[in-house]
């Protein structure tokens, strides 16, 4: 094309009529695209440390750390790679949200669910773990550890939370004995607190704390070699930070549970999305 237009001393507009050419293809530059080996392996790093990750939320992670992809190329390496072999859980064929007559929740600290979560140290003995989340911003409150938790042990971490967030209207909980107890009956009387207790052999009516409990097994119990007690809380205590400060959520518009809750409390009628 400057070759004409050199020769014969015409326009670039004459010249691509001449050859008919779009005069667009003549800004055209090329793009470098990103070569599949180090996205791959980029993946598989991502896949490997957080096991509970499918590919749209590997995806998302990509985004965050610059990649510029889209998902239909994530999944595709996702694919290649033989990670969509890695094992699930089993889902529930029916869900529980339709089961219970509960009210809708519109904002932060108006429901919280909790249960316990049981595991064993390097050298075989016992805790329990006592998960606490809040079931709109999907929070993780607490995780409070103890080879022996009771009825009062519940109660000082609710109090405790109560002082730093203010009362919620409803604790979702099973029937276990630390959630029947006097202590924590008394503890709802007088703070107005509804103590709301799944039916027997039903745990899908407390599916928050229930899909919380998942991913804090699969990602952090079964992942660190847990060493005595305060290694075990630091490492527990560091996961947590890392679940409420940095794991998307779709629900939430691919936010982070604290990132969601802290711009729900500045901006409650804006709608949230990162990408």
């Amino acid at each position: 094309m400057s070759f004409l237009q050199r020769a014969y001393g015409i326009s670039q507009r004459r010249a691509c009529a001449v050859m008919r050419q779009a005069r667009s293809g003549l800004a055209y530059k090329p793009v470098r695209k990103i070569l599949d080996a180090p996205l791959t392996r980029r993946i598989e790093e991502i896949a490997q440390t957080r096991v509970r990750y499918g590919y749209q939320r590997i995806h998302i992670l990509l985004r965050r750390e610059g990649w510029p992809i889209n998902r239909k190329r994530v999944h595709r390496l996702y694919k290649l790679a033989g990670l969509n072999l890695r094992s699930k859980r089993p889902r529930r064929r029916r869900a529980a949200a339709d089961r219970l007559d509960r009210p809708v929740l519109t904002a932060p600290n108006q429901s919280w669910s909790m249960d316990f979560v049981s595991d064993a140290l390097f050298d075989g003995r016992r805790f329990r773990s006592l998960t606490v989340v809040d079931n709109f911003s999907r929070e993780c409150l607490a995780i409070v550890m103890g080879q022996s938790l009771r009825g009062e042990d519940v109660v000082e971490t609710l109090e405790y939370l109560r002082q730093e967030r203010g009362s919620p209207r409803r604790v979702q909980a099973d029937n276990g004995p630390e959630f029947i107890s006097i202590v924590l009956d008394k503890w709802a009387y007088d703070h107005g607190v509804t103590i709301d207790s799944s039916r027997p052999g039903k745990p899908a009516d407390n599916a928050f704390v229930e899909s919380f409990n998942g991913s804090f097994r699969d990602e952090c119990l079964n992942v660190h070699w847990l060493l005595p007690l305060d290694d075990a809380r630091r490492k527990i205590e560091n996961w947590r930070t890392d679940y409420n400060h940095f794991r998307p959520y779709s629900s939430l518009g691919n936010a982070a549970p604290a990132q969601f809750a802290e711009a729900f409390r500045t901006a409650p009628n804006t709608p949230i999305f990162l990408p």
